[in-house]
């Protein structure tokens, strides 16, 4: 019978040590923390955009007719003055034949016409010495004078055809020149938009042959940067971006124009940064879509705080039991982080500075390195006894 008793009181005690033991676990403080480190913080502006050579040249065409030929394809590398394409050039030779008689044409009455003044000067000559003699009347002195007077003016009127001629000349010659595509840069053909056989007409819209880059080892891209962010981005800013094609590697550029100009898209506006970017192994390739991250600033070796600490919000059950020690702490407003003390929660008021979206630099404020903040409380909220679940 002692035994019994004896067992049953060790029972009891245990009982009762375990009670305890489980009460103070579940009164006890439950959270996460984490420490407070010295860090690198860069504070960026994100935004995407599309990667384009610095110098693109449409080549388009003046005159209409057939592509006869084609010299140069995608990829081609072309010379400036280089021929890249041939308009079949018949109907416009013929037209600069024909220029060239009317020209001759235009010479040889200018001829005639020096010739029929020279004889409407004798003419003319010989009628006034007659009528000085009195061997002809007045009336055939006027008309030898009027005659002259009319091959004069018939020598600037052939003049003028010759000088007309010589203009329709150049222009049709220059037509002919015109079925000669050239290409006006040294660059790369990044496009060929016509065939051999194909008829391209000019009438209204120059109608674009070839499109080539001018340059592709210097690229640039334009970014749509949203209008809250526009304002810290400057000229000569440090880039960072990557494109899908290498998603391993990250390029670099910098900012070269932040343009005025809005673009109003759905009533969202954004601006265009046009970031500078080299490209001397040629990876980057027009059209690629670019995620940027323009560096505001950068700061190394800084106190950091993880963003989580500056969000944390105390439970409401903690809060009241926290009430009276909350009301006596002054600097309750701004930027604030949580900290044990003594086994209670307390806060601290902080002074931050650039965030990088994961950690946020620490100015000043009651907290050194090393010490403890809480990001997360662990403890689970019960559902309230008087709460049931709505049956649908």
């Amino acid at each position: 019978m002692k035994k019994v008793l004896i067992g049953i009181s060790v029972i009891i005690v245990l009982a009762i040590v375990v009670f305890i033991a489980f009460r103070k676990k579940e009164n006890g403080l439950n959270f996460r923390t984490e420490k407070i480190s010295k860090g690198d913080i860069v504070e960026t502006v994100t935004a995407s955009g599309n990667v384009n050579a610095v110098t693109t040249v449409l080549v388009g065409t003046q005159v209409s007719g057939t592509i006869k030929s084609i010299y140069a394809d995608f990829n081609s590398p072309v010379k400036r003055g280089q021929l890249i394409a041939q308009i079949d050039p018949a109907i416009f030779e013929a037209q600069v034949e024909q220029a060239r008689a009317n020209l001759l044409s235009a010479k040889a009455n200018l001829e005639k016409a020096e010739v029929s003044l020279t004889d409407a000067k004798r003419t003319m000559e010989r009628n006034k010495a007659l009528f000085s003699k009195h061997l002809i009347a007045r009336s055939e002195v006027d008309t030898a004078e009027t005659n002259y007077e009319t091959a004069k003016a018939q020598i600037n009127a052939s003049k003028a055809q010759i000088a007309q001629a010589e203009a329709s000349l150049k222009i049709v010659d220059t037509n002919l020149r015109y079925t000669r595509i050239i290409s006006p840069v040294n660059g790369i053909v990044v496009s060929r938009n016509v065939d051999v056989g194909q008829t391209v007409a000019a009438s209204f819209q120059t109608p674009t042959l070839f499109t080539i880059a001018q340059d592709l080892t210097k690229m640039q891209i334009d970014t749509n940067v949203a209008e809250a962010d526009i304002g810290r981005v400057n000229h000569g800013q440090t880039v960072e971006f990557t494109v899908d094609a290498y998603p391993g590697i990250t390029f670099k550029g910098r900012v070269a124009q932040v343009r005025n100009a809005p673009i109003n898209v759905q009533n969202v506006v954004t601006y265009n940064a046009v970031i500078l970017v080299s490209n001397p192994e040629l990876k980057l390739k027009p059209g690629m879509t670019a995620n940027v991250a323009i560096i505001i600033s950068a700061k190394k070796d800084i106190l950091i705080i993880p963003n989580a600490a500056l969000r944390f919000s105390m439970p409401d059950k903690d809060k009241d039991k926290n009430k009276k020690t909350q009301q006596k702490m002054p600097g309750q407003k701004g930027a604030g982080v949580w900290i044990i003390a003594e086994g209670k929660p307390k806060r601290l008021s902080v002074s931050t500075g650039v965030s990088d979206g994961s950690y946020t630099e620490l100015i000043s404020g009651e907290i050194k390195e090393g010490q403890e903040v809480i990001v997360e409380s662990l403890t689970k909220t019960k559902q309230k006894s008087g709460s049931t679940p709505r049956m649908f």
